[in-house]
């Protein structure tokens, strides 16, 4: 057994509660590998999960985090396929906020030998995401015009590489200047839109004579009621998040979430048939319980080469809030990322 640090929260609620601990970490499981954790992945699932806003949340006290990178220092008697000091990326439903973790083999895969541990904790939880999105759910084909919201942040970042490597025409959306600098700099979008009032005049005035065909969606909102009624016949969006109702403070603002609930865009699923368009939703939760559907997307996920992660921001592991607070406040670009030091 060993002595780890965590940060555990006695329930979600109040992102203050999370709190640095050190706890006995017992010997892994048979089919368990043990990991020395090195970098954490943040993600919006896990602000949400604090604040007690993710229906998935643990019930009582609970340790946030979904993905890490580190070395694998011991194994279970039944784990066949992993050594002691394997280096690897993993997933893990909530639990990832740790100095080590025990989890089951199948949960971890190798890290690749060019890739950082910071940009190995920024690739699972995201690449799952935008893959899933973009494939699986939102068929993706040569030619077709997407339009990725957040564009500047992990999942966007990720999902215009995949587009890029179908032969899609990529139409991203930031909420600040500095961020279209960057991508321009640095990301192959076709286009960028600064999010405002006027979105929906930037985005007609952007698509010109192309058809929008698929919306990566995770605003809200009235972001999301205006992608909708300009998206083309046989479109589709896929919801995967709702940054608009992410609270800057530790609690959540339910005042203003309340009031953003009422006045949130409904669409008439009658009305569907009609419109000739569809609207899907999925949390990467549900991906996690099917473990060989969750190893067949990685595959075809590696299969498609894409550099690692963009990693714009590195904390150490007890700024751990001072990064989350960063996260909250949606001035990052790319990957938001904890180091663990040894």
């Amino acid at each position: 057994m060993l002595q780890r640090s965590v940060y555990s929260m006695p329930k979600a609620g109040s992102i203050k509660n999370l709190n640095l601990q050190t706890e006995t970490l017992t010997q892994p499981k048979p089919d368990e590998v043990c990991v020395q954790v090195k970098a954490i992945g943040l993600n919006f699932a896990d602000i949400f999960a604090m604040q007690g806003l993710y229906k998935a949340t643990p019930k009582g006290s609970f340790i946030p985090g979904l993905e890490f990178s580190g070395e694998i220092i011991a194994v279970g008697e039944e784990v066949q396929e992993w050594k002691v000091g394997d280096k690897v990326m993993g997933a893990t439903k909530f639990g990832g906020y740790v100095s080590h973790i025990n989890i089951h083999h199948r949960y971890v895969i190798p890290l690749p030998p060019a890739w950082s541990f910071e940009e190995g904790a920024g690739f699972l939880v995201q690449g799952l995401t935008a893959y899933y999105a973009l494939k699986e759910l939102g068929n993706l084909q040569r030619g077709m015009t997407v339009l990725i919201h957040s564009a500047a942040g992990g999942v966007g970042i990720l999902a215009n590489r995949i587009c890029k490597k179908y032969g899609a025409y990529t139409i991203g959306t930031v909420s600040q200047t500095k961020k279209i600098d960057f991508l321009r700099a640095q990301e192959a979008y076709d286009d960028v839109i600064l999010r405002g009032d006027d979105f929906d005049e930037k985005l007609k005035s952007t698509l010109k004579d192309r058809s929008l065909n698929l919306i990566m969606e995770c605003i809200g909102g009235k972001i999301l009621k205006q992608g909708w009624e300009i998206m083309a016949p046989m479109g589709r969006m896929v919801v995967y998040g709702s940054a608009s109702f992410t609270s800057h403070g530790y609690r959540p603002d339910y005042p203003r979430l309340i009031w953003k609930y009422l006045r949130r865009p409904k669409i008439d699923p009658m009305s569907l048939p009609t419109q000739n368009k569809s609207l899907m939703g999925f949390n990467l939760i549900y991906l996690y319980e099917q473990t060989d559907m969750m190893h067949q997307l990685l595959d075809e996920l590696q299969a498609l080469d894409l550099k690692p992660q963009y990693v714009g921001h590195v904390y150490g592991f007890e700024a751990m809030h001072e990064a989350i607070r960063l996260f909250q406040q949606g001035k990052t670009v790319g990957k938001v990322v904890v180091k663990v030091e040894e």
